[in-house]
């Protein structure tokens, strides 16, 4: 955005209270919808969800004294502005398994990731029924889960893979009327194997439909020991 970096990878030794301001539930949606939709007032963002604008405004103030916002160009001196800093905010995971209180933080990240992915399958939902969306995007779209056996060094080959993929194809289709915004969330999760006994359940995996994605449903996520926001 403008002439800042796209991408801010953040340090939990060095940046600890800057990822704790954004474990707030209100904060990380702010930043998500800055994101996805531009500058906006806190007006603006209180009617998106639901809060007062003293609230938002509040917690704007929060995310711009950690970096994660910045006051963007104004349409007149009676409002102030906001706007994303980074297109995305990534740490590394080992990083924060070291780091104190990095695990609980990761973890709320993570919970609020999930918390993401469900509010976008609501609105995906809506926008199918209420017409918003063309009915071509009714067979692409979906949530799958595979459960391959992989190495460390295959899992991190797989994160490179998609993010790569993805780019490539939001630089063809860049211009073309017909694109719409995609959330894509993806996820790899290693298990270990469950002990043996009767409590124990073969795992099973389920896929789309022919034609739909095969990919694990959670959010937006990194490649190789590494998390990221939306």
């Amino acid at each position: 955005m403008d002439s800042e970096p796209s991408r801010r990878v953040l340090d939990p030794d060095r940046d600890g209270a800057a990822l704790k301001a954004l474990t707030h539930p209100l904060r990380i949606e702010l930043l998500g919808l800055l994101r996805q939709h531009g500058p906006a007032t806190a007006s603006e963002l209180a009617a998106r969800t639901g809060e007062s604008s003293a609230s938002t405004s509040y917690h704007l103030r929060v995310l711009a004294k950690y970096a994660f916002v910045a006051e963007a160009d104004h349409r007149d001196s009676r409002e102030r502005r906001w706007k994303s800093v980074h297109t995305v905010t990534s740490w590394s995971n080992e990083a924060m398994h070291r780091a104190p209180g990095g695990r609980a933080a990761l973890s709320a990240l993570r919970r609020r990731q999930l918390e993401h992915l469900e509010r976008s399958l609501a609105r995906h939902e809506a926008d199918l029924e209420s017409g918003r969306l063309d009915s071509a995007w009714q067979e692409p779209a979906g949530l799958g889960d595979t459960l391959p056996r992989l190495t460390p060094e295959s899992l991190t080959e797989l994160w490179e893979a998609v993010e790569a993929k993805a780019a490539e194809l939001a630089a063809r289709d860049e211009g073309d009327p017909r694109a719409e915004q995609v959330v894509v969330f993806t996820a790899g999760l290693p298990l270990a194997p469950e002990p043996p006994g009767p409590a124990a359940s073969p795992a099973a995996s389920t896929r789309p439909a022919p034609g739909g994605p095969s990919a694990a449903s959670a959010p937006d996520a990194d490649a190789d020991a590494e998390g990221s926001a939306p």
